[in-house]
């Protein structure tokens, strides 16, 4: 039951966007390329963020560089 405190957790580390190009889905909506994003969790192939809607989303790290 992690995920629902989330959002009062320490943030871990911060990441940049580096793109909101993505093959499958669509990310633009709450990703921007070049901002700055809070990680409060992380798994082998995801970080969990706080994105633009203000809630916490699951992204491909494929999108972001450590900052």
């Amino acid at each position: 039951m992690i995920h629902q405190i989330w959002n009062e957790r320490d943030t871990l580390k911060k990441v940049n966007c580096v793109h909101t190009d993505a093959k499958k889905y669509i990310v633009n909506r709450a990703l921007t390329a070049g901002k700055t994003y809070d990680v409060k969790n992380e798994t082998e192939e995801f970080y969990f963020i706080v994105d633009n809607t203000g809630k916490v989303g699951g992204y491909y790290k494929e999108y972001f560089q450590e900052a």
